[in-house]
C-alpha cells in the first residue's frame, strides 16, 4: 500500500511531520512504514517561464534560441524541442539546478546539475524541460507531449514554483499492511491512523449526495440470487454525462498512487477506491439490458470477455453481474467489454458492493486475473463501505461537473453484520501490558480510532470498518501501539511459563531423542510430502486404508502429491541414501508426523500422529532393536511387559521377523527386519530393521513417578528351567505362565537361552529360563520355593511343556 503525503494531509491539514519522522512513528504506532521517497528529491531550482521570443540558432538548424521570462528577469535558452512556440508556458531550470534525468526517460541518482554555459557558440543561460526530465513520465501526465517540452496551462503564474504546480513537492510512503487491517488499505484508514497517531484532527470528506427529483430504482432493478457471495450490491446512477479529463489536482492525486488518469468517470472510480478502500465500477447504462442487474453465479464452461479483450473461462464458482440478457462483469474483478464506457455514454449506472473475500480469491486464481480491485475484496471488506464509497462518487460528479445525479440509492442489503462490542477491562489491559493506564487515558486512545464508549455497559462499541478488534486481548493491543511499545517497561511474565516446565508430551518426545542417541542413533528429518508410488515400493495392498491419502492441491509435482500415512518411506530412503554412499552401520531415528483422512474429500482436519520411527543396517539384529524400544517404554514408565503379536502382517517387513506391540489392548507400534524385496528397491544390500512408535498411545500411558523401593533386606533364591516347546509356543506366552503361577515373591523372570539343533525332536526347540524369588519379609525356605514351582510346572504342562532331563 502506496501513499501520497500531499493526499493524507487532505484529511489531516495539520500534519506537519517531516518525512523520516513520519515514518518512524507510524511504524511504532503499529503501521508498518517500509520506506518514502520523495518526489522532489533530485529536481531543484526549476520555474515556471513563459517563451517571448523565438530565433533561429545561427549555427544549428535544429535548434532554436528562446528568450524566456521566468518573471524577475529574462533569460535566454538554446533548446532542439520542436513543440516550443511564443507564449507557451514551460518548465524552466535555472543556473546550478537540477533536473532529474534525461528526455528519454533515463534517470541519475542525486540529478543531473545545469549549468549555464555555450551551445554551438550561442550562451544559454539553463534549460527547458520535457516531464521525463521532472522525474516522471506521460503516462502519470497524459497531457505532456510525446517529445518536446512540458506545456502548463494558460493561468500558470510565471515565476512561480514549477515543480509545486506539477505536484512533485511530495513523498509517497510504502507500508506493509497485514491482512486483519483491511481498513488500511485505503488513504482514510491510513489518514484516520496518522491523525490518531500525531494527535492531529481527522477531516474525512463528507460523502453526501442527494441527487435530483427522480428515483434511481425507477432507472434499476437490482436482484442478487446469491447473499452469501454478494452480501451488499449498491447502485446510483447519473445521466447527461459529460466525458473529459479530471481536473490536475485528482490526476496528481492518482499519479501519485500510480494510477494512469485516463478520463473524469474512471478517474472517480479509481480515486474513490484509493481513498476509501472500496472497489468500484461504471457501467454504460444504456448497454444493461432490461435495466435490471442480476448477480449470479456463472455456469461451468461459460466464456466471457473482460474489459483488457482477453476472454475468460468461468465456473460455477464465480460470481457473475448481469443485466437481462448477459453477464456485463466479473464480480469484484473486472468489468466486461461489453458494457465499458465509452466517449458516447450519456447516463452511467455506479456500482459499489461487497463479495466474499475467498471466493474473490479462488476465482481470481482460477481465471487467471488479479486486479487491484480483487486485492482489496479478497481480502473481506466492510459491507458499510460501500454505501458512502457510492456517496462519495456522486458528490465528487457533482462538484467536478461531470452530470446530473439521479437521487435515491438501489440497495440490496441480505445480512447486515451484528455491531461487535467488547467489554472494557482496564485492570486485564494492564495485567497483560505490564502497565499502569488509567481507564480515561485509555478512553482518550479509543477516540480518534472512532471506537465509541457505553458507560452503561461499560463496552467499546466496535466501527465496522474495524474487523480486527473481537476481544480483550485486541483492545490491548490498541492501548499498548498508542502508549507507546517503547513506553512499556520491562516486567516478567507471569504465569506457567515462568517454571521452565516443558508440556508433558515434549517431555516424552525429549525422551525419545534421548534414548535413541544414547543407542547410537542419529536424527534425520524427512519429506511429509511423498508420491503415490511410495505405496507400490512398499508392497501395500490396493485395498489397504493407507492409501487413503490427502491429495494436495498444488503440489511441486507428483513425488510430492499427498501427505504421508506412514513414516517408514522417508526412513528407507535415508538409509538407502546411507547405503548408498558406503556408510556403514547407520543408525537413524525421525520424530515426525503421518496424516490419517477421517474422510475424503476433507470435511475437518486430519488426524496428525506423532510417529518415533528407527531404523539401522549393519551391527545389530532384531533383538537389538527391541531393546531399543522396551528401553524407551522403560524410562517412559510404561514398565516391561509388552506383548508381541503378529495377526496384522506389515506387507513391508519380513512375514517371519515382524511383530506389533502391545500394551494390554493398546498397540504402541510395530518393528521387524525390511522386506528383503522392499530393501532391494531402496537400494539396501543387506538386512535393514526399523521400528515405528505411536506417540500419542505412549504419550497416554506414560508417567515420570517414581516410587523408591529400599535395598533389599533378604537374600535372593535363583532356580533354572530347561524344557522343551513346541516352536509354535512364544516366549511371551511362557512368560507369563511362570509370573501368573510364580506369586507374590517372584522377583523377575528372564530368557537365557534357546537351542535348536540334532539333540531336540523336529518342530521343538529347548528353552532356558532363570526365576528370581525373594520375599520383602522373610527369608525364602525351599518348602516356599517348591510351592511356587509345583505350581508353575503344574502351569506349564497344561501348555504341553516338558522339563529337559
Amino acid at each position: 500500500m502506496n501513499t501520497s503525503y500531499k493526499w493524507l494531509k487532505k484529511y489531516v491539514p495539520d500534519l506537519d511531520a517531516a518525512p523520516q519522522e513520519f515514518m518512524d512513528a507510524m511504524t511504532l504506532s503499529g503501521t508498518k512504514t517500509e520506506g518514502y521517497t520523495c518526489l522532489d528529491k533530485d529536481i531543484d531550482k526549476i520555474i515556471i517561464g513563459q517563451i517571448t521570443k523565438i530565433e533561429p540558432h545561427p549555427d544549428a538548424d535544429k535548434l532554436v534560441v528562446c528568450q524566456v521570462n521566468v518573471g524577475t528577469e529574462n533569460v535566454q535558452i538554446v533548446t532542439g524541442a520542436d513543440n516550443a512556440f511564443v507564449g507557451a508556458k514551460v518548465p524552466v531550470v535555472l543556473d546550478g539546478g537540477r533536473v532529474a534525468g534525461g528526455h528519454d526517460g533515463s534517470k541519475t541518482e542525486g540529478g543531473i546539475e545545469i549549468k549555464a554555459g555555450k551551445l554551438r557558440g550561442v550562451p544559454s543561460q539553463g534549460m527547458m524541460c520535457s516531464i521525463e526530465e521532472l522525474g516522471s513520465t506521460r503516462e502519470f501526465y497524459p497531457e505532456a507531449p510525446e517529445n518536446g517540452l512540458y506545456i502548463f496551462d494558460e493561468d500558470a503564474e510565471v515565476g512561480a514554483d514549477a515543480i509545486e504546480a506539477l505536484g512533485l513537492h511530495d513523498t509517497i510512503f510504502e507500508y506493509e499492511i497485514t491482512s486483519n487491517r483491511v481498513d488500511c488499505y485505503s488513504i482514510l484508514g491510513i489518514a484516520r491512523e496518522a491523525a490518531a497517531t500525531f494527535g492531529k484532527k481527522f477531516i474525512p470528506p463528507k460523502g453526501e449526495c442527494k441527487g435530483n427529483d427522480e428515483k434511481a430504482s425507477d432507472y434499476i432493478s437490482v436482484r442478487v440470487d446469491d447473499p452469501d457471495l454478494c452480501p451488499r450490491f449498491t447502485a446510483r446512477v447519473v445521466k447527461n454525462i459529460k466525458i473529459g479529463p479530471s481536473p490536475k489536482w485528482m490526476q496528481r492525486c492518482l499519479s501519485a498512487s500510480g494510477i494512469r488518469p485516463i478520463n473524469n468517470i474512471v478517474d472517480i472510480t479509481n480515486f474513490v477506491m484509493e481513498e476509501y478502500g472500496q472497489p468500484m465500477h461504471a457501467y454504460d447504462l444504456s448497454t444493461i439490458a432490461g435495466n435490471q442487474i442480476i448477480v449470479r453465479r456463472a455456469k461451468d464452461g461459460d466464456k466471457f470477455t473482460t474489459l483488457d479483450g482477453q476472454e475468460r473461462l468461468l465456473d460455477h464458482d464465480v460470481i457473475m453481474i448481469c443485466d437481462g440478457e448477459k453477464e456485463v462483469g466479473i464480480g469484484g474483478i473486472m468489468g466486461g467489454e461489453n458494457s465499458m464506457i465509452t466517449e458516447d455514454v450519456k447516463t452511467v449506472l455506479f456500482e459499489a458492493a461487497t463479495f466474499d473475500g475467498t471466493n474473490i480469491r479462488l476465482s481470481s486464481k482460477r481465471i487467471g486475473l488479479r486486479t487491484e480491485a480483487s486485492g482489496k475484496f479478497e481480502k473481506g471488506l466492510d459491507p458499510e463501505n460501500a454505501e458512502a464509497a457510492i456517496n462519495r462518487a456522486c458528490e465528487l460528479i457533482q462538484e467536478l461537473g461531470c452530470g446530473e445525479v439521479v437521487g435515491g440509492i438501489v440497495d440490496v442489503y441480505s445480512k447486515k453484520p451484528e455491531q461487535v462490542r467488547v467489554k472494557l477491562e482496564p485492570e486485564k489491559i494492564n495485567a497483560l501490558l505490564g502497565t499502569d493506564i488509567s481507564k480515561e487515558q485509555m478512553l482518550e486512545y479509543f477516540k480518534p480510532l472512532e471506537l465509541e464508549y457505553d458507560e452503561k455497559a461499560n463496552e467499546l462499541i466496535i466501527p465496522s470498518f474495524r474487523q480486527d478488534l473481537k476481544c480483550t486481548a485486541d483492545i490491548a493491543e490498541e492501548v499498548a501501539r498508542f502508549y507507546g511499545y517503547d513506553n512499556i517497561p520491562t516486567t516478567l511474565p507471569t504465569g506457567e511459563a515462568t517454571t521452565g516446565k516443558l508440556p508433558f508430551y515434549l517431555m516424552v518426545q525429549n525422551l525419545a531423542r534421548n534414548v535413541a542417541e544414547f543407542c547410537g542413533f542419529s536424527q534425520g528429518y524427512t519429506y511429509s510430502f511423498e508420491s503415490p508410488k511410495v505405496y507400490d515400493k512398499l508392497m501395500i495392498p490396493a485395498d489397504s486404508k493407507l492409501r487413503d491419502a490427502i491429495e494436495i492441491m498444488n503440489p511441486l509435482g507428483e513425488d510430492f502429491s499427498i501427505m504421508r500415512t506412514l513414516s517408514v518411506n522417508g526412513m528407507l530412503t535415508s538409509l538407502g541414501t546411507n547405503y548408498g554412499r558406503r556408510n556403514k552401520d547407520v543408525r537413524l531415528y525421525e520424530l515426525g508426523n503421518v496424516y490419517i483422512p477421517k474422510e475424503l474429500p476433507l470435511k475437518e482436519l486430519p488426524d496428525e500422529r506423532m510417529k518415533f520411527t528407527l531404523g539401522f543396517y549393519g551391527k545389530g539384529d532384531f533383538f537389538s532393536l527391541k531393546g531399543v524400544c522396551e528401553e524407551f517404554f522403560a524410562k517412559a514408565g510404561l514398565g516391561s511387559r509388552f506383548d508381541y503379536k503378529t495377526d496384522d502382517l506389515k506387507p513391508f517387513l519380513h512375514p517371519g521377523r515382524q511383530a506389533d506391540i502391545y500394551l494390554g489392548d493398546v498397540c504402541l507400534g510395530y518393528l521387524g527386519e525390511v522386506h528383503p524385496l522392499v530393501a532391494d528397491s531402496y537400494g539396501i544390500g543387506q538386512r535393514a530393521y526399523i521400528a515405528v512408535i505411536d506417540m500419542p498411545n505412549v504419550v497416554a500411558n506414560s508417567t515420570f513417578e517414581r516410587k523408591f523401593e529400599g535395598i533389599a533386606r533378604f537374600p535372593a533364591v535363583t532356580r533354572d528351567l530347561s524344557m522343551v516347546v513346541k516352536k509354535d509356543i512364544r516366549a511371551a506366552e511362557i512368560d507369563n505362565m511362570i509370573r501368573q503361577r510364580g506369586g507374590k515373591d517372584l522377583e523377575s523372570v528372564s530368557l537365557f537361552d534357546i537351542y535348536e539343533g540334532d539333540q531336540i525332536a523336529e518342530g521343538y526347540k529347548s528353552m532356558a529360563y532363570s526365576l528370581v524369588f525373594r520375599s520383602k519379609e522373610k527369608t525364602l525356605t525351599d518348602d516356599d520355593i517348591s510351592k511356587s514351582m509345583k505350581k508353575i510346572l503344574n502351569g506349564l504342562e497344561s501348555m504341553g511343556i516338558e522339563l529337559r532331563s
